[in-house]
C-alpha cells in the first residue's frame, strides 16, 4: 500500500522525465510517475513553511499509495510512517455529519427535524427555529466559529445554545461554525441514544473499516501519535466543549483515504451508510463559487486554481455570507469535494473527484495556511486527473 519514504524509485534522468512530461493520465499501479509527481510538491511545500512531517495519501482508480516525509517527532526523531497519527480537525466534522445522514438513512431522525426534539432545554428556544439540515451547513442564523471562553465543557455548551440570539433568520446566511456542528453531533447522539463516541465507532468507523481512527488515542497506539508544531513546541489537542464532534479525531493518511474511497464509490457500502454518503454529497446551499453541502464543500469540476481558493478563503471561513437555497438532488455534473481541518499543532486538507475517481489526503504536524495545502492539493490532483 505504501511508498518507502523519501527515496525516490528509479534513475535521476528517469525522474526528471517523469516530472517535465506533460501527465494526461496515471495508471493506478504507476508508482514512479506518482512519486515523482507529489515528491515535486510536497518538498517545497515542507522547505517554504518549516513543516516537520507530513503524510499524503493519493487514491487513484481504487488504489491507495501512501507517502510519508520527515518526522513525527523532532525530540524522538522519528520518522512519519503508514501508522503516524495526526489530528484532522474539523475533517471531523464530516464524521458528524456522515453519522446524522446515516441515522435519517436509518429512520431515526429526519434533517428537517429541530434540535429541540431531541435535546429538550433547547425546545422553543430561538435555536429551536433552525432544522439539523441547518446546523449542518452552518446556517443556522449566525452561529459564531468558536465557543465564548466562558463555556468550558458540554453542559455548558447547551446553556449556551438556550440562551443563544439569531443575527438571521436559518437558511439566510452561512457562517461557519464548531457550535453548530457541534449541537447536530449532540442532537444526533440523543436520537440515537448512546454516546457520540461510541456511534462514530459502531456506526461509521468499523463499517467503512477504519482501524486506525480514534477520538481518544488508545494507549497501546500512542507512540504512533504524531506531535503537532506550534511556535517550534510540541502540542496536542486541547479538549474543549463538543470537541469529539467538531475537531477530536485524529487518524492516518492510510486509514483517511479509506474514507474518500466510500465517497468516491459508495456502491459497496451496506444501503443505510451509502446513502448516508449520498446524503453528505447533495449540495444545499451556494456561497459565491462554492456550493456548501451537509458537510462537504463541492465546486463544478474541472475548475481552476483560483476557484478553489477563493471558495477556501479567509472571508468565506470567518465572516457569514449570503446564501441561496439549492434544490436539493444528487449533482448533474461533474464535482469536487473538499475540506480543511486545522488545530493547534496541524494541519489538514482532503480532496476528491468522483468522476475521475481521484482523491488525495494532506496530514501535517504543523498548521500551514490553508492556501498552501489548496494549492498543493489542487497541483497534485490537477496532474492525476485523466483529460
Amino acid at each position: 500500500m505504501s511508498l518507502t519514504p523519501l527515496h525516490l524509485r528509479g534513475g535521476i534522468l528517469a525522474v526528471l522525465l517523469a516530472v517535465l512530461a506533460p501527465v494526461r493520465s496515471i495508471a493506478s499501479d504507476d508508482a514512479g510517475q506518482l512519486r515523482a509527481i507529489v515528491d515535486e510538491t510536497v518538498r517545497p511545500l515542507m522547505s517554504r513553511h518549516d513543516i516537520p512531517g507530513l503524510a499524503l495519501g493519493i487514491t487513484v482508480d481504487g488504489r491507495i499509495h501512501v507517502f510519508n516525509y520527515g518526522v513525527a517527532s523532532i525530540e524522538r526523531r522519528s520518522p512519519v510512517t503508514d501508522a503516524s497519527i495526526f489530528e484532522i480537525g474539523s475533517i471531523s466534522k464530516m464524521f458528524t455529519t456522515t453519522l446524522a445522514a446515516y441515522a435519517q438513512a436509518s429512520g431515526q431522525l429526519s434533517l428537517d427535524d429541530h434540535p429541540g426534539r431531541y435535546l429538550p432545554s433547547l425546545k422553543g428556544r430561538p435555536i429551536d427555529r433552525a432544522t439539523l439540515l441547518h446546523l449542518g451547513t452552518y446556517t443556522a442564523g449566525g452561529l459564531p466559529l468558536q465557543f465564548p471562553d466562558a463555556v468550558g465543557d458540554n453542559d455548558a455548551a447547551l446553556a449556551y445554545f438556550a440562551d443563544w440570539q439569531a443575527d438571521a433568520a436559518p437558511g439566510t446566511i452561512r457562517r461557519y461554525s464548531n457550535p453548530s456542528i457541534g449541537l447536530l453531533g449532540a442532537a444526533t447522539a440523543a436520537a440515537l441514544k448512546d454516546r457520540y463516541a461510541t456511534l462514530v465507532q459502531t456506526r461509521l468507523l468499523a463499517k467503512l473499516g477504519m482501524r486506525h481512527t480514534y477520538i481518544q488515542v488508545p494507549p497501546q497506539v500512542l507512540p504512533d501519535y504524531a506531535w503537532g508544531y506550534r511556535e517550534g513546541k510540541p502540542v496536542h489537542v486541547n479538549p474543549g466543549p463538543l470537541d469529539e464532534e467538531t475537531y477530536g479525531i485524529k487518524s492516518t493518511a492510510s486509514d483517511l483515504i479509506v474514507l474518500l474511497q466510500a465517497n468516491i464509490d459508495p456502491s459497496a457500502l451496506e444501503a443505510p451508510l451509502r446513502r448516508a454518503v449520498e446524503t453528505t454529497q447533495i449540495g444545499r446551499f451556494s456561497v459565491g463559487a462554492m456550493v456548501q453541502g451537509f458537510g462537504w464543500e463541492q465546486y463544478p469540476y474541472p475548475l481552476s486554481r483560483d476557484t478553489l481558493l477563493r471558495g477556501n478563503a479567509e472571508e468565506i471561513i470567518f465572516e457569514p455570507n449570503p446564501v441561496q437555497a439549492l434544490e436539493p438532488a444528487p449533482a448533474a455534473q461533474a464535482r469536487l469535494y473538499d475540506k480543511t481541518g486545522s488545530t493547534g499543532g496541524f494541519g489538514a486538507y482532503v480532496a476528491f473527484v468522483p468522476s475521475k475517481r481521484i482523491g488525495l489526503v494532506l496530514l501535517a504536524n504543523k498548521s500551514i495556511p490553508i492556501a498552501a495545502r489548496v494549492e498543493a492539493a489542487y497541483a497534485i490532483l490537477d496532474r492525476l486527473a485523466p483529460r
